[in-house]
């Protein structure tokens, strides 16, 4: 069947794309829940089946964040990302994220310490955050060895929240391209400038005034290993 030019013209691709994000997302939630089902199925001491399950989940998280990576990138035409800020309280946040990846945290038999100070709260888009910190999360239990931590406290009227592994830490390549373009975006170690560079967008879209989120990486913490570092105004 061919299409006209004309017709082509009345596609809005952006439309299509959020369409087919949705399926293939319906599509993965499927397949997590299926996840989920199989580990109730597994022993603890049946470690090959472990192992399968916890690739599995990392596997499906990092397309998950992908497709909405994709989107949303597409959407904000690599400028600006529309965000819808409401009301967060931060331990009900980190709560959340725990919970999505308790399961994948036991069977990689590691650790999370969370800290955070009493009742925090501020006005963020709590959907795009946890897509942030779900992502910088998955990416610490992959390459960390047995410990995480989270830590969330205000400092000089900022919100700070880190997420510190106790593995390598992150390659010399990339704690020197904190700041590179989409287009100077290289492969390294394994790990793509791809969801720093959705982070930092992320981040820099939340403002007041004149001072905007950021995000920082560094090695060394608490654990010795890499540390990444949220802050929102």
């Amino acid at each position: 069947m061919n299409v006209s030019v004309k017709e082509q013209q009345l596609i809005d691709f952006s439309t299509v794309l959020a369409a087919a994000v949705h399926d293939m997302k319906s599509s993965l939630n499927l397949l997590q829940q299926s996840i989920d089902g199989l580990n109730s199925c597994v022993t603890a001491d049946n470690q090959p089946a472990q192992q399968f399950l916890s690739t599995a989940h990392y596997e499906s998280s990092r397309l998950n964040t992908g497709l909405v990576q994709l989107l949303s990138l597409y959407r904000a035409e690599m400028e600006n990302l529309p965000i819808n800020e409401d009301e967060c309280f931060i331990d009900d946040l980190l709560d959340n994220i725990f919970i999505t990846h308790e399961q994948y945290l036991g069977h990689k038999n590691m650790t999370i310490e969370i800290e955070q100070t009493e009742d925090l709260v501020r006005y963020l888009d709590q959907d795009l955050i946890t897509l942030l910190l779900n992502d910088i999360l998955v990416n610490a239990m992959r390459y960390g060895s047995h410990k995480l931590r989270i830590s969330a406290f205000e400092e000089d009227d900022w919100l700070v929240i880190k997420v510190e592994d106790d593995g390598e830490g992150y390659p010399n390549k990339m704690l020197a391209s904190n700041n590179v373009d989409m287009q100077d975006m290289k492969l390294s170690n394994g790990r793509t400038g791809l969801g720093l560079f959705f982070a930092r967008l992320i981040a820099s879209a939340h403002r007041r005034g004149d001072r905007k989120g950021e995000i920082m990486l560094s090695n060394g913490g608490n654990l010795g290993g890499s540390v990444f570092t949220l802050k929102l105004p």
